[in-house]
This record gives structure tokens, C-alpha cells and sequence, in this order.
């Protein structure tokens, strides 16, 4: 799930991200800001939920995938679209 908290006085929208997988220790975000190196690991709630929240600018398209215990890629069902990659899979699309 995504929620997106917009400030009229900023920049920038606060966007937070919430993921269950079927299972799982570590959950990251890759992708965001069009980095797919660095991600951004998500803490995990005490209901086996992943959740974080992140700063992006307004007025912005960012391509995205969870990836969980750093060997499974899964996409956002929530996301604002799904875009074909290079992979012959597709990437989560936010849209702000």
C-alpha cells in the first residue's frame, strides 16, 4: 500500500510504503530517485509487515520493486502504474 501526505508549503510529498510478503526477514525499496544500487530497507512490524516512509519531489515519476531477503523482485499492486523493463518483467510506477 501507498500513502501520499502532500504539503502545500513544500516541495515535496511524504510517501509511505507498506508491503506484507508471503514471507521474509528483510523487505528494501529499490529504484526510487532512479537509484537501483542503494535501497532503502523497510522496518518490519510485529504483524510480519514491512513499512518505511520517504521525502520525494512534487511533480515527479519514480520506477520502483521491493526486494525481499535481497533475492526476490515483486512490484507494488497499489502503484499508480507497471511499466515494462529491461528484464522482459515491469517495474511499480509512483507518480507525484
Amino acid at each position: 500500500m501507498i500513502t501520499k501526505t502532500y504539503f502545500k508549503t513544500k516541495d515535496y510529498c511524504k510517501v509511505k510504503f507498506s508491503f506484507t510478503p508471503e514471507q521474509g526477514e528483510t523487505v528494501e525499496i529499490l529504484g526510487l530517485n532512479s537509484d537501483w544500487e542503494k535501497g532503502i530497507f523497510m522496518s518490519k512490524k510485529k504483524d510480519g509487515s514491512f513499512s518505511t516512509e520517504v521525502s520525494l519531489p512534487k511533480n515527479s515519476r519514480h520506477e520502483f520493486k521491493y526486494r525481499i531477503d535481497n533475492a526476490t523482485w515483486l512490484n507494488e499492486d497499489a502503484a499508480d502504474a507497471q511499466q515494462p523493463n529491461e528484464f522482459g518483467g515491469s517495474n511499480s510506477i509512483i507518480e507525484l
